[in-house]
């Protein structure tokens, strides 16, 4: 049933690996797409992935920094996985535990691990308790209760309530029910009634609490805060493994804070399980308290999720595309007024600052104005940087043919026009959209499955909370739906806006990056075409982490 099970360190040293009966296949990339798509970028809050046809289950264990995974065709539902998965970690742990506290991946390299024996012995008592719990057979209808009910007892006599409510009322005694009152019997406590033994716990509790023993009578007083400084130590010292039951409450003020700064709430959520995930079971270190190592590992995660995974070098892909004697292609994208118009415009500006020409495709044929907006900015831009000083040719054009017209159509003239006149860059403007307008999704995908541009910013103000994840989401989805290739064009990144106004309610740059997984290429600062910046990953993460 299974086509592998593999452990291996976080440091991507395999210990031992199975591979099912028939299975040719190589596990390598579905266990490496996991690793990117999940345990890199800080997913693991839930423990299964699907890639391809395989569902894969894992589990971490951070006190030994191993990694266990299963995997096993999707189609099959195998309700022993979890509790199997469980089962391995724990024999292995137990069985290897001297090796593996031997700390270096030289020493890990050099041990052998046996476990072929006790893996086939647990698989097998797993999938027995697997078929002893198959669902038992739906039940005909004479043994059913519906079967046994007669016509008589589903009838209800007129007035039935009423007829006894005008009894009671006409002086015939309904007794009620006499109350029962329950008393619990425990050692030493039979025969006494409830009050009795509330009485007795409550005379305990005060001489336990209360009374101070005899043998720290001599420093009740005077040496008061010297225990109480012990106590203190006892708190810091890292001296056990990490448990979920101590990150809970941590966790909870986390993710009432993270939310609290624009996080949306289910990405909030999803990451505190992830970090629950990533160090239970970790042994805390020396003078260090729970809530302070569990802020860190937050900490940690949020800059890896804001690094990109993939590196986004708009000047160097130019560079590239004019070596192919080819336009470089950016479209953007994304919901009504949150400046796309003005952002393409800053980034206009700083491909003219590093000695690129650029062709501006007026693609938004819907709004009113959009043409003689962009229209504005070409000037300006053109007065910046003067023909005279650049050969006489402008280093910024608009290529528009009104409104009204079929958007994809004008990109692909745009596209062909800059190929012709040399142009290093293209930038299509499109128009806003709602996420649930499926005519205007459908013609964004069209658009960008007709003329492939060489990278899709959706761009999205820093103001939104959770409606960033439903903007994403349906715009990703939409792109996918809809386009005509097996392997549809995504968004690539992401521009935000507005990045002025919102203090250090950030959190809407770490909801658009969990949700695409695609990088923050640009931050919009301003109104001028300067205030455009990159993305400080870790300025970003102190200003969500400052209380």
């Amino acid at each position: 049933m299974l086509d592998f099970f593999t452990i291996f360190s976080k440091g991507g040293i395999v210990l031992w690996c199975f591979q099912g009966a028939g299975v040719t296949e190589s596990f390598t990339g579905p266990v490496n797409a996991l690793i990117r798509s999940v345990i890199l970028q800080e997913r693991s809050g839930n423990n299964s992935y699907t890639h391809e046809a395989l569902s894969l289950k894992y589990k971490l264990d951070n006190e030994f920094e191993l990694i266990f995974v299963v995997g096993f065709q999707k189609i099959l539902t195998l309700t022993y996985v979890d509790k199997f998965i469980d089962d391995v970690q724990l024999h292995f742990r137990d069985r290897y535990k001297n090796e593996l506290e031997q700390k270096g991946s030289l020493k890990l390299l050099n041990n052998s691990f046996e476990f072929g024996n006790e893996f086939k012995m647990l698989l097998r008592e797993a999938e027995a308790s697997g078929k002893a719990k198959s669902p038992a057979p739906m039940r005909s209808f004479k043994e059913s209760e519906k079967s046994q009910k007669t016509v008589k007892s589903m009838i209800e006599t007129k007035g039935g309530d009423k007829g006894k409510e005008q009894k009671a009322a006409k002086g015939d005694q309904v007794k009620a029910p006499p109350t029962v009152q329950k008393v619990t019997v425990e050692n030493g406590n039979q025969g006494l009634t409830a009050d009795e033994i509330m009485l007795k716990k409550r005379e305990e509790f005060f001489r336990k609490h209360m009374a101070a023993p005899p043998e720290k009578t001599r420093y009740s007083k005077k040496a008061g805060g010297f225990g109480g400084m012990f106590g203190m130590l006892k708190g810091l010292v890292g001296s056990k493994n990490l448990t979920q039951a101590d990150m809970e409450p941590v966790l909870d003020k986390m993710r009432d804070h993270l939310i609290a700064k624009n996080v949306a709430a289910e990405i909030a959520s999803q990451l505190c399980d992830s970090v629950a995930k990533k160090m239970e079971g970790k042994v805390m270190g020396t003078f260090t308290t729970v809530a302070s190592t569990v802020k860190q590992a937050l900490q940690d995660s949020l800059v890896q999720i804001l690094q990109p995974k993939r590196r986004v070098d708009i000047l160097r892909d130019v560079m590239d595309a004019q070596i192919q004697r080819r336009p470089f292609v950016i479209t953007f994208c994304g919901v009504n007024g949150v400046g796309k118009s003005t952002n393409l415009a800053k980034i206009s500006f700083w491909l003219i600052e590093n000695g690129f020409t650029v062709l501006i495709a007026a693609c938004d044929t819907f709004r009113a104005g959009a043409v003689e907006q962009l229209r504005t900015h070409q000037r300006r831009l053109n007065s910046l940087h003067p023909p005279e000083k650049h050969g006489g040719r402008p280093v910024v054009q608009l290529y528009e043919k009104g409104y009204g017209k079929d958007a994809a159509g004008i990109a692909m003239e745009a596209i062909a026009y800059a190929r012709n006149q040399s142009f290093d860059v293209v930038l299509v403007d499109t128009a806003g959209r709602m996420q649930d307008n499926a005519p205007l999704m459908t013609a964004l995908a069209k658009l960008i499955a007709v003329n492939m541009p060489d990278l899709v910013l959706f761009v999205g103000e820093a103001l939104v909370g959770n409606e960033a994840v439903d903007q994403l989401v349906k715009f990703n989805q939409a792109l996918a739906d809809h386009s005509m290739s097996d392997k549809p064009r995504l968004i690539d990144g992401i521009v935000l806006t507005k990045f002025d106004t919102i203090d250090d309610k950030v959190g809407a740059a770490i909801s658009m990056t969990y949700i695409t997984g695609q990088p923050i290429v640009f931050v919009g600062t301003g109104q001028t075409y300067n205030d455009l910046r990159s993305l400080n990953a870790r300025a970003v993460v102190s200003a969500l982490m400052k209380a």
